[in-house]
């Protein structure tokens, strides 16, 4: 395994939007943790998980990582195209736990294993935090072990060199103590090839409960380039008005790693979905996930379904949007894009949206 300082020059991180060659995901199966923590039943959480799996299987192989004591759950709801794997793991979000797949234009595909703390050691992770290593020694590729506590929904790269996170997530004492900004950006420049790093607040005061402290796929999403669909909401006395308006502005400040201003465009959250008896829930419609020729798109079976639908087919008009019901995965603060972690295709092909 190398380490960050070890990083030849040249590898990078694709756009979500380059050709896959496969979709990983993790499957849930630890009832104690979503029936105690989260108050859903595992089995409901189940059959969300296996919508999202049989949805993107339509247009990409889908890799699922099961752990042995649940491959006949994951069998009986996953289509027979949806290969399983067997490794033995704590939680279910690939997203945050699984690698995040690099390219260079001579040695090909590898993967970054970021040192996964499960969000600050906020539950078990002594199994996921070796996950990412092992997806990657299983597919035969290299491995760049890195320092940083990281997770993947706490990074989106557009592919043209920039990179959004928030100072919630990585600055927190939780995570990375003793580290700062330029440390961080070092580390991504290092591995992901990027050369601009914009730095959002996040959710500073922790007011949403959010498990992972502010991840950036809950607040906006590249649609391209120099374009950005943002997490709005249209509910002025919430309690995230106030943070979705401080990273809109942040926004609004930013440049791109080539000098551009953002076009933003608003993507109100589902306000009507929201359990408000649940401890926390993922009402974020940019928590949406590019697929081959298809974007998955989480839905609640409400009426700004359609309305977010729109505005997402507007942003990719080459794809297919696919609406996918995920309220029991919702109850435990994550959606669509917080369950699956993209294989770029090599040889790239497809950069752009």
């Amino acid at each position: 395994m190398h380490n960050d300082s070890a990083n030849n020059n040249g590898w990078f991180m694709p756009a979500e939007w380059a050709r896959h060659a496969a979709t990983w995901m993790v499957w849930p199966h630890n009832q104690a943790l979503w029936e105690s923590t989260w108050g859903v039943t595992l089995a409901a959480v189940q059959v969300d998980f296996a919508r999202v799996a049989n949805a993107i299987a339509r247009f990409e192989p889908v890799k699922m990582v099961v752990d042995p004591s649940a491959v006949s759950q994951a069998r009986a709801l996953c289509g027979a195209n949806i290969e399983l794997i067997e490794i033995a793991v704590n939680d279910s979000w690939c997203r945050d736990s699984g690698p995040s797949f690099i390219c260079h234009p001579q040695q090909g595909l590898a993967g970054v294993s970021w040192r996964f703390n499960a969000w600050g050691g906020k539950s078990a992770h002594d199994l996921d935090e070796g996950l990412a290593r092992r997806v990657l020694n299983g597919l035969g590729l290299p491995c760049f072990g890195s320092f940083l506590a990281n997770e993947g929904g706490a990074i989106h790269v557009d592919g043209d060199g920039t990179l959004i996170t928030t100072e919630s997530v990585l600055l927190n004492p939780n995570r990375n103590p003793g580290l700062g900004k330029q440390d961080m950006e070092e580390i991504f420049v290092h591995l992901l090839g990027v050369n601009k790093v914009i730095w959002l607040p996040g959710d500073p005061d922790y007011v949403t409960g959010d498990m992972t402290d502010g991840h950036v796929d809950g607040v906006c999403a590249f649609a391209r380039p120099g374009v950005l669909l943002v997490d709005a909401t249209e509910d002025p006395t919430s309690v995230y008005a106030q943070v979705a308006k401080e990273n809109r502005r942040a926004l609004e400040l930013a440049t791109d790693a080539r000098g551009r201003r953002f076009e933003l465009i608003d993507l109100y959250e589902a306000c009507a979905a929201v359990d408000t008896d649940a401890e926390v829930f993922c009402a974020s419609y940019t928590n949406f996930y590019l697929c081959n020729d298809a974007l998955i798109m989480p839905a609640y079976g409400i009426a700004a379904d359609q309305q977010a639908a729109a505005t997402l087919q507007q942003a990719f008009p080459d794809r297919t949007v696919v609406p996918v019901q995920i309220n029991q995965l919702a109850h435990g603060g994550g959606g669509v894009h917080c369950i699956t972690q993209q294989q770029p295709a090599w040889p790239l092909k497809g950069a752009k949206p």
